[in-house]
């Protein structure tokens, strides 16, 4: 089940926030919640349900473990085989296909590639349960004797199939105690509405023409078509993941709960480095708690820095998936990082800073999308070859350019910018009341145009359901 589709908007959401508002009691509701989540993933994988409940439980165990071993050494073994597990776990079902074809193609080899269903947000889940036993080890929180507990922290269904990571500590007490006041209910449903827009309006349109165009050759295209591609695919990818954030921010908060933000106009930095302090936040500071920091971080010398960042950035492109293509693509931005550490980026004036940033991603990006490292080579080529590509590829060009899409690109540019932020806060000190009163009317109005627009059928992909 996705939040983008009639079914979740009609009937599943309000039927659980109508369960939500009857329930007395914290317990109740929280037993409410886990149904509802466990209902939510089964739907769209009703066997592999099973695996997430096993994790869980196995993670649970973990923590009791953990938190009742008086001896050192055998607190550190429990949680080194709680990573190996949990680790295990996500390398059989996430990448046993692309180890056994690069050993396939090293070696001359036909080893039959095994057929394993990828489970919608294992790579999520499986975050989420190592950060609670690191944090019970670490004793930053104290290891829940109550399994339900854990269960609804892992797969409570906002933020489930897509993030953000949440950790336990940052909600543990509003597992135990929670009240979601009507200005968080309507704050919260704002937020969602706002998120749905930015997914089925923006990220929808761009991710037809993106498509279209990737799904021919790159020689096809030319170099106007591959630009236009990289393009469409930027705002493609930031409009639907953090589209995907806002809509579980603001059901979490409808529910009483409290997510950080997990997007902060990343397309506004002016250099990689602060790119990655906006981007997809959950995950860059969950790889600076439990792989930097351990490793050694900064702490050891320059030298081993440098590989601790770098098996930082190789660790989060195979999160993103098992293919050498989101590899290259997060070495790439590891190296970057290393390259801003001695070349004097933040002096450049802004401006040039931010272009230089959104060439980076863009190319980079070019590299996640494509289905290999050869295609992706191809479209880089194609971009920057100048190649016209012919007749049919300026064709295939002005049938995407069509007046929905350029009034839509020129709205999702100006909604990545830094512009929204400085006009609401320079709006809200001006007008407070009537602007907030404007924006729950806009919320409306931006779900009812989604809604219309997911009743006829519009293209309604979604990237980070293979995460």
């Amino acid at each position: 089940m996705v939040f983008s589709s009639l079914f979740f908007l009609c009937v599943f959401l309000p039927a659980v926030f109508v369960a939500n508002l009857l329930a007395r009691s914290v317990r109740v509701k929280n037993a409410l919640l886990i149904v509802a989540s466990l209902l939510f993933y089964a739907y769209g994988e009703p066997i592999l349900v099973l695996l997430m409940l096993a994790s869980t439980c196995f993670n649970w165990l973990m923590g009791r473990a953990v938190g009742s071993a008086e001896d050192a050494g055998r607190r550190r073994a429990l949680v080194v085989l709680a990573v190996v597990v949990n680790v295990g776990l996500l390398g059989v079902f996430k990448y046993a296909g692309m180890v056994v074809g690069t050993i396939n193609a090293l070696a001359g080899l036909s080893i039959p590639t095994p057929d394993i269903p990828l489970p919608l947000g294992i790579s999520f889940y499986t975050f989420q349960a190592l950060s609670y036993v690191i944090d019970v080890y670490r004793r930053d929180v104290e290891a829940q004797s109550s399994y339900p507990r854990v269960l609804l922290y892992i797969s409570f269904f906002p933020q489930l199939v897509a993030g953000p990571i949440v950790k336990y500590h940052d909600i543990a007490a509003e597992m135990e105690n929670r009240h979601a006041t009507a200005d968080d209910v309507a704050a919260g449903l704002r937020r969602f509405c706002c998120g749905l827009a930015k997914k089925v309006l923006i990220a929808n349109v761009m991710a037809s023409a993106a498509d279209t165009l990737y799904d021919s050759s790159a020689a096809s295209i030319g170099c106007a078509g591959a630009w236009l591609a990289a393009f469409a695919y930027l705002l493609q990818i930031y409009f639907d993941f953090s589209g995907y954030s806002d809509m579980a921010i603001g059901l979490g908060r409808v529910f009483g709960f409290h997510f950080k933000e997990n997007f902060d106009h990343p397309y506004a930095s002016s250099s990689v480095t602060e790119f990655w302090r906006r981007w997809h936040m959950s995950l860059s500071t969950w790889l600076k708690e439990y792989l930097y920091i351990p490793l050694g971080g900064n702490r050891k010398g320059r030298g081993r820095a440098i590989a601790n960042r770098i098996i930082v950035f190789l660790v989060c492109g195979l999160w993103h998936g098992a293919n050498w293509t989101f590899v290259v693509w997060g070495l790439l931005h590891g190296l970057f990082l290393l390259l801003e550490n001695v070349v004097p980026i933040r002096r450049l004036p802004k401006p040039v800073g931010i272009v230089y940033t959104m060439l980076v991603v863009m190319c980079t990006f070019v590299i996640f999308r494509a289905d290999t490292l050869a295609e992706a080579g191809l479209m880089l080529q194609a971009m920057f070859s100048g190649a016209s590509g012919g007749r049919l590829a300026n064709i295939l060009v002005m049938e995407q350019l069509t007046p929905h899409f350029l009034a839509t690109a020129v709205m999702a540019v100006l909604a990545a910018s830094s512009l929204p932020p400085a006009l609401r806060s320079r709006l809200v000190g001006k007008a407070g009341v009537g602007i907030n009163c404007a924006s729950y009317a806009c919320a409306i109005v931006l779900l009812f145009l989604s809604m219309v627009s997911l009743s006829s059928g519009t293209y309604n992909p979604f990237i980070y359901f293979r995460f």
